[in-house]
């Protein structure tokens, strides 16, 4: 069993521990074997800390042995956090030079939840730079592979963790969501993974891409675990000024899947021109078991959506303009040598410890915020942002929930799109909306194309998490799609 643990749920083996079938030191030393085997081909970790877990695990043994029966719902599970969430003792360089080497003195408050429910930190994975990318490409350190296929990229920011949950290193990830840095790699790479509601998991501890845009949310496999995972880390935290202090309520499931009363609605903007063929065909198909499931379903509009890409890259990169004005190689990261004067020093240090398209978003960022552009870009960004706020109220007042692709096409091969940013912007125009609303909205595989998974998105109400993971779960409990697993060698091929 203890050579297998790699395909059990995180509810698993969290039952096998606590049964005293499985110790927390098996578990983890299946984890980091199967690492060892599959991370040459994958990439997904740019720190995995075996001593950590190893220690962490044995403490955990210790305590059921003592015949401690005070764990929480992750004891004995290991988990994979993504590089920009601080993490006492291990590297945190959110996949930048300007970071690289920096430990933080405290952990996020995520992290802390994580410790406190008896979950092991097994490492840090990689992501696109400053969590600024969609495809995994833009890490400073490493390119992620997506496991279905190792020539196309898992998609991003969050390419690590859900590399990592996909090629069966870790059941449980932590990744952050901008504009779709959760849901579009848990997409490209089959797997579950939930962008919940802005202000239901706290951000402290959590190194700002654009303030108002970014959640922590949880990858898995299983709509069961993700929704453990998601119980642990949400909830109040006076320490983050955005957080909107709300307890999550505790999830059940069980009983017969229904979705009896249901009333979802389909944004046409969404199903139309951009959306490849077969992504198409397979969500149509997934909208059919939602309704075989009992759900109504009706044709809705939301019609600000065309204007939603400019608007959130507006918005989202005018705050990374400002959040990241504080690594200028004097408080703390990187510093170029041999400089001169004070501004050749910051010019140097930002050139040399930021990669190209965090120079391009923070150039850009700072052009729409300059005097003579605000107006023009950033003020009508924001009241753009308030129509695509409405269009979401109005489609909610008929319906529970939204159903569109998650993205518009599947992963794209390495090295394709990295010299097009426009391409891979268009990436996001299904999941970026949701940002901008601050609403909540999950991904789950819904089949695949020419052999790469397919995901189908659920955009729920505000604080509608917990409504939008029974959906998804019903849905689970009659496909087999995430069943699914991508077949690695040691040798790396598929």
């Amino acid at each position: 069993m203890s050579g297998m643990t790699h395909i059990l749920s995180a509810a698993r083996l969290n039952r096998l521990f606590l049964a005293g079938e499985l110790s927390a030191v098996e578990i983890a030393e299946s984890a980091l074997s199967r690492i060892a085997k599959v991370e040459p081909q994958v990439g997904a970790f740019l720190h995995v800390a075996a001593e950590h877990v190893l220690d962490r695990a044995k403490k955990l043994d210790a305590r059921r042995r003592a015949g401690d029966n005070e764990f929480g719902p992750l004891a004995g599970v290991p988990i994979a956090v993504k590089d920009n969430i601080c993490t006492c003792g291990m590297e945190t360089t959110c996949a930048s030079r300007m970071l690289k080497g920096y430990v933080s003195p405290y952990d996020a408050t995520v992290v802390e939840r994580l410790r406190a429910s008896g979950a092991m930190i097994i490492g840090k994975t990689n992501m696109d730079e400053f969590a600024m990318g969609s495809s995994g490409e833009a890490s400073a350190f490493q390119t992620t592979r997506n496991p279905w296929d190792l020539e196309r990229v898992p998609g991003g920011s969050s390419s690590g963790s859900a590399a990592a949950v996909a090629a069966g290193e870790v059941p449980l990830a932590l990744g952050t969501d901008t504009g779709g840095s959760i849901r579009q790699p848990a997409a490209f790479t089959g797997v579950v993974g939930l962008k919940p509601t802005y202000g239901y998991v706290s951000r402290y501890g959590v190194v700002s891409f654009a303030s108002s845009l970014d959640q922590v949310g949880p990858l898995g496999h299983d709509v069961e675990d993700v929704a453990r995972l998601f119980e642990v880390i949400a909830g109040p935290d006076r320490r983050d000024a955005t957080n909107a202090g709300r307890t999550p309520p505790e999830l059940k499931f069980g009983g017969d899947p229904s979705l009896a009363g249901v009333r979802l609605g389909v944004p046409r903007e969404l199903f139309g021109q951009g959306i490849d063929s077969g992504v198409k065909a397979r969500v149509e198909e997934a909208i059919r078991q939602l309704e075989d499931l009992g759900a109504t379903v009706e044709e809705c509009s939301l019609p600000s959506t065309e204007y939603a890409l400019s608007a959130y890259y507006v918005i989202a990169l005018a705050e990374a303009s400002s959040n990241l004005a504080r690594y200028d190689g004097v408080r703390y990261g990187f510093r170029a040598a041999q400089t001169g004067g004070l501004t050749e020093m910051y010019s140097k240090t930002r050139g040399e410890g930021f990669g190209a398209e965090v120079k391009r978003r923070i150039m850009l960022g700072t052009y729409v915020l300059s005097s003579g552009h605000y107006d023009a870009y950033y003020r009508k960004a924001q009241q753009v942002r308030t129509l695509v706020v409405r269009d979401f109220e109005r489609a909610f007042e008929r319906f529970d929930a939204l159903v569109t692709p998650t993205t518009p096409f599947t992963a794209w091969r390495i090295g394709e799109k990295i010299d097009d940013p426009m391409a891979m912007y268009l990436g996001d125009i299904c999941t970026i909306p949701v940002n901008l609303a601050g609403l909540p909205a999950i991904s789950v595989p819904c089949g695949f194309v020419d052999g790469l998974p397919v995901g189908m998105q659920l955009i729920g109400k505000h604080f509608a998490d917990a409504q939008l993971l029974q959906m998804a779960w019903a849905y689970q409990k009659v496909t087999k799609h995430h069943e699914s697993r991508p077949v690695l060698t040691e040798e790396g091929g598929r």
